[in-house]
């Protein structure tokens, strides 16, 4: 089992329709995939038409103070058949966060918490709070990969850029085996000259840039809000298409990982 997590400490860059898009269609494909809302505002969740998992959520898995005692192989929902599972998220999320910052091995929950599924997936996907806070912490430390989306503007480079400061720490101090699957584009408009210039700008510093970008479309919101990917809700949308080419890319880095 692999474990990618898609992160960002900025919000607003498609961090939960990644996760959810990239999930469904890989799940599709025939692969076994866990979808870990790890945000208290449970995006995630509530995209694939989970709108109350309050006593099933990661605020059980987590815990607060004390151990939680809830595992991810009991509190995870099967989707249907030829769909990821899911193990939900909701605002109590928030207040595990807090409490945990007293614990022993904070740092390490989640990934003593996924052991649990270790034999059941081929790929568990995680989405992030958009901060750099002990729930990000945990999901970077048990993660193999990090997938970072990032609007194209000034104000998203500089954050990205901190961001991958943050994952060297990271990397030395925790994980030193975690890579940086790279940088994803989103809300790409090629009408936009700043977006256009911003693109130049990540290829000139070197930066891992996916060879896919993912735009601006009202029917990728659409579509979570109808609790389905974008490819189900709307597959003729050229961003469902830009998504199945994520989806490619993020299943040759699992067979990488394989071989």
């Amino acid at each position: 089992m692999r474990v990618l997590s898609i992160a960002n400490q900025k919000g607003g860059t498609g961090k939960s329709a990644t996760a959810q898009n990239v999930g469904y269609i890989l799940a599709e494909s025939g692969l076994r995939i866990l979808l870990v809302d790890n945000d208290p505002q449970s995006s995630l969740s509530r995209s694939t038409g989970i709108h109350d998992a309050s006593g099933r959520s990661m605020a059980q898995v987590y815990g607060g103070s004390k151990a939680g005692k809830l595992s991810i192989k009991s509190g995870a929902r099967d989707l249907g058949k030829g769909k990821p599972w899911i193990m939900s998220s909701d605002i109590e999320l928030s207040f595990s966060e807090m409490q945990i910052d007293s614990r022993i091995g904070r740092e390490r929950i989640l990934s003593k918490a996924l052991e649990s599924v270790r034999d059941d997936f081929d790929l568990v996907i995680i989405d992030c709070p958009p901060s750099l806070g002990w729930l990000t912490l945990n999901a970077l430390n048990a993660s193999d990969a990090v997938l970072v989306p990032t609007q194209p503007q000034v104000v998203d480079l500089r954050g990205v850029a901190l961001f991958l400061d943050t994952l060297e720490t990271l990397r030395e101090e925790l994980n030193p085996d975690l890579e940086l699957m790279g940088i994803l584009v989103t809300f790409y408009d090629t009408r936009i000259t700043h977006h256009i210039e911003a693109l130049k700008e990540i290829k000139a510093a070197g930066l891992p840039l996916l060879p896919v970008q993912i735009g601006r479309s009202i029917r990728v919101g659409e579509a979570a809000g109808a609790g389905l990917p974008v490819t189900e809700f709307a597959p003729n949308n050229p961003q469902a298409e830009n998504y199945q080419k994520l989806a490619q890319e993020v299943k040759s880095w699992l067979k990488r990982k394989q071989d």
